[in-house]
């Protein structure tokens, strides 16, 4: 019941399935299918673009018994970080550098 959780999930979020379209980039009538179990196989690629703007892993979307939700706080700095341009290369060398700056600290 993929449809049911993204329809969850994203009522809870307070977003519209034209909202939800318009920020992953999959047509809104296909997100209603979705909804309505009538399209119950999406591909991978539909369930990432998804997954990212509802601040879940995909996972979740296929299995009810994944930690679905992200903190609140933790939803925000995402959709900043998605908002503001910085790829996810630079995000993943920024996280790396932090981690390597903390190492050298504990060593001091």
């Amino acid at each position: 019941m993929i449809g049911y959780r993204v329809k969850s999930l994203r009522e809870e979020r307070q977003m519209s399935i034209s909202e939800l379209s318009a920020k992953s980039g999959v047509a809104k009538s296909y997100i209603s299918s979705l909804e309505r179990n009538l399209q119950t196989n999406p591909t991978i690629l539909v369930l990432e673009k998804i997954a990212r703007i509802l601040c879940i892993k995909v996972d979740a979307l296929l299995n009810e018994q994944a930690d679905k939700v992200m903190d609140e706080e933790w939803m925000e700095i995402m959709q900043d970080i998605m908002g503001s341009g910085i790829s996810k290369e630079e995000m993943r060398e920024f996280i790396q550098d932090r981690k390597l700056m903390s190492v050298r600290i504990e060593q001091l």
